[in-house]
């Protein structure tokens, strides 16, 4: 049996670790990374880099490595790759898995601001604040670009891309983030209100407390929905069971 990943992910890495752990018989997995990063953290297995050439080509690719699984765990903000892989994988009669961690869910103290797009975000900014905290990565900085009276602090695995805010300073880290550490660097940087996309997980979340502590106004630019139809799971464990009972033989919980 060969299974793709379609990883990135904290999530992808934590399943390709469970399934070298698990030592299947016969099992063969594949990881993909989309080669943004310039030094991603490798899982275990084989490793393919770049991208495959739209859903045709990931269509293809599935016919000619026998792919049996394909599981799509990537960013809950990669919209084309997931819409690729509910394409490709009904092209190619192979079942397709969606990973993703739950989104973040409000508490009492939150002051959040709710955005469908990173474009609906700048628009909201000028009346939250002037000392920005951008964490929605390093693209996608040219919706902020017009917004020449308020300034950003943007905070990217690797160095921004394309369009950005003149007023802007470069943090370049990568998480998992400590609460000390986010509150260092709201108070360091005068911070006022934050901006993040919906990515779920612990890993960055402590930005979240951090701003509830000091009272900030917190844009969350929603996630994008899946491609209707797709099976989804929450964690690496439930998906590692799914690729247990396809190798069993059995029929999955999606019906394909």
């Amino acid at each position: 049996m060969h299974v793709l990943i379609l990883g990135g992910t904290t999530e992808a890495r934590r399943l390709a670790e469970l399934l070298a752990a698990d030592a299947l018989p016969g099992l063969r997995v594949t990881n993909s990374l989309a080669g943004r990063v310039a030094a991603p953290r490798l899982p275990p297995g084989e490793v393919r880099v770049g991208g495959f050439g739209g859903a045709q080509g990931l269509a293809g690719w599935l016919r000619a490595h026998g792919a049996d699984l394909v599981i799509d765990a990537t960013h809950p903000f990669a919209r084309t790759i997931g819409l690729n892989a509910a394409s490709a994988a009904a092209t190619a009669h192979v079942p397709l898995l969606a990973l993703r961690r739950p989104g973040w869910v409000p508490v009492e103290g939150d002051r959040w601001h709710e955005a469908r797009t990173l474009e609906e975000a700048a628009a909201l900014l000028p009346g939250l604040g002037r000392r920005v905290f951008l964490t929605t990565g390093r693209t996608g900085l040219a919706a902020f670009a017009d917004l020449r009276d308020l300034w950003f602090l943007v905070r990217s695995v690797d160095a921004p891309e394309g369009p950005r805010p003149a007023r802007m300073e470069t943090l370049l880290d990568r998480g998992p983030f400590t609460l000390d550490g986010e509150r260092e660097v709201l108070r360091r940087h005068r911070v006022d209100v934050l901006v993040t996309k919906d990515s779920g997980g612990s890993a960055t979340a402590p930005k979240l407390t951090a701003a509830r502590e000091a009272g900030l106004p917190v844009v969350v630019v929603r996630r994008p929905p899946l491609p209707a139809g797709v099976r989804v799971v929450a964690g690496p464990e439930q998906a590692l069971r799914w690729v247990r009972e396809a190798h069993a033989g059995r029929p999955l919980p999606d019906g394909r």
